[in-house]
């Protein structure tokens, strides 16, 4: 097989093979860290990286083999990371939080896996009120009770 790269391409597929080791639980930091699922194939990507003209991506790691510079790691990705982990965030807490207070809801009824059309209108508002108080103010109103309610 024979595929042309411009640099400029190739350092967006050296990107996106950064970013989806970091999902997969790798970091630049520690080499080893790279499951082994992916290990060999982002080592071939790292080393094609001086052949199409992006070596300034790529750096040596203490084992011997390649990982991402951080000219790579940081700026346009670290920015894509960072909001990944926010957007994750704030979805998983909206979605907790207003599952628990379904739960609570509902009494001693086991949350199924299937809504019902009610609990489903009845999750959609929970969730839309979680949201207007985060995007009005983050977690400054967020309380944590240790030990339960109260």
């Amino acid at each position: 097989m024979k595929a042309s790269f411009t640099p400029r391409d190739y350092s967006r597929i050296l990107e996106l093979a950064y970013l989806g080791l970091w999902v997969a639980g790798a970091r630049p930091e520690d080499p080893a860290a790279a499951p082994e699922r992916y290990a060999e194939l982002a080592q071939k990507l790292f080393e094609l990286a001086t052949p199409f003209g992006c070596a300034d991506l790529v750096e040596a790691d203490a084992g011997g083999g390649l990982r991402p510079a951080e000219k790579l790691t940081e700026g346009p990705v670290r920015e894509k990371i960072d909001q990944f982990l926010d957007d994750t965030f704030w979805t998983e807490l909206v979605q907790r939080l207003a599952e628990r207070d379904l739960r609570a809801e509902l009494g001693a009824t086991k949350l199924a896996d299937e809504l019902t059309e009610g609990e489903a209108a009845r999750l959609t508002a929970l969730e839309d009120r979680y949201w207007r108080e985060f995007e009005q103010a983050g977690v400054d109103h967020l309380v944590v009770l240790q030990g339960g309610r109260g």
